[in-house]
């Protein structure tokens, strides 16, 4: 098999591949076997099959067309490896010449045009001098790391006291209209003061006042629905 590459941008190739008939044969000989165990016609058994009949079955140009397709992804892959180029799309294809009835032992001739990676040359970077600026550490930030660290592996566990700011809660919320209630959450975890539920939360858990159920009004939620509250 024969290849020719063309560099039609940095990005874009034309691979020019031609496969002598010769080479091309296997395909067709392994074709006309498959096809020999499909087709059955009395008085042969299976996979006995001539050629002649096997043609005056399917045709010669589809015998061609599927012998074609069984080589392509292997004429591809060795035109790919034999001129170093790393596909980034899928080819377009061009048949130029394959064997027909009037010429069975014609070349096959394809044109592939593919989207490649691009060769990138790099500068002399020897003798290049960077600066990089002295970076300064204050025993604030040393102390916002070791908090982030706490918090990402420290554990949990259950204490005795009134719920105060940056505690974890469990709580089971309702949220009521006029006694009437519209929604509820069971087991849910909150970090007291974290300001990611509703309004007023944060004010009806801390201290010594809620212990296992106490009331809270959402204000911009009553602002919209004329009242409002939650029990945890």
């Amino acid at each position: 098999m024969k290849t020719a590459v063309e560099k039609l941008n940095p990005t874009l190739a034309k691979i020019e591949v031609e496969v002598p008939f010769a080479e091309f044969k296997s395909y067709l000989d392994r074709t006309y076997k498959n096809l020999a165990q499909q087709i059955n016609v009395p008085g042969f058994r299976k996979g006995k099959l001539p050629k002649q009949l096997i043609e005056q079955r399917t045709g010669y140009d589809y015998i061609v067309e599927a012998s074609l397709n069984d080589a392509l992804n292997d004429f591809y892959s060795q035109a790919l490896g034999e001129n170093e180029l790393s596909p980034l799309a899928q080819p377009e294809l061009d048949v130029q010449s394959q064997p027909t009835v009037n010429d069975r032992e014609a070349d096959v001739k394809l044109n592939i045009t593919v989207t490649v990676r691009p060769e990138i040359e790099l500068p002399n970077y020897e003798g290049i001098e960077v600066e990089v600026d002295e970076i300064k550490v204050t025993a604030e930030d040393e102390e916002q790391a070791l908090e982030a660290l706490r918090e990402r592996f420290g554990t949990l566990k259950n204490v005795e006291r009134p719920a105060a700011k940056n505690d974890f809660v469990t709580i089971d919320i309702t949220a009521e209209i006029n006694g009437q209630e519209i929604d509820a959450a069971n087991d849910l975890s909150y970090q007291i003061g974290s300001g990611t539920m509703v309004d007023g939360i944060d004010e009806a858990l801390i201290g010594p006042v809620c212990r296992r159920r106490c009331n809270f009004r959402d204000h911009a939620f009553r602002r919209r629905s004329r009242g409002g509250g939650c029990n945890h």
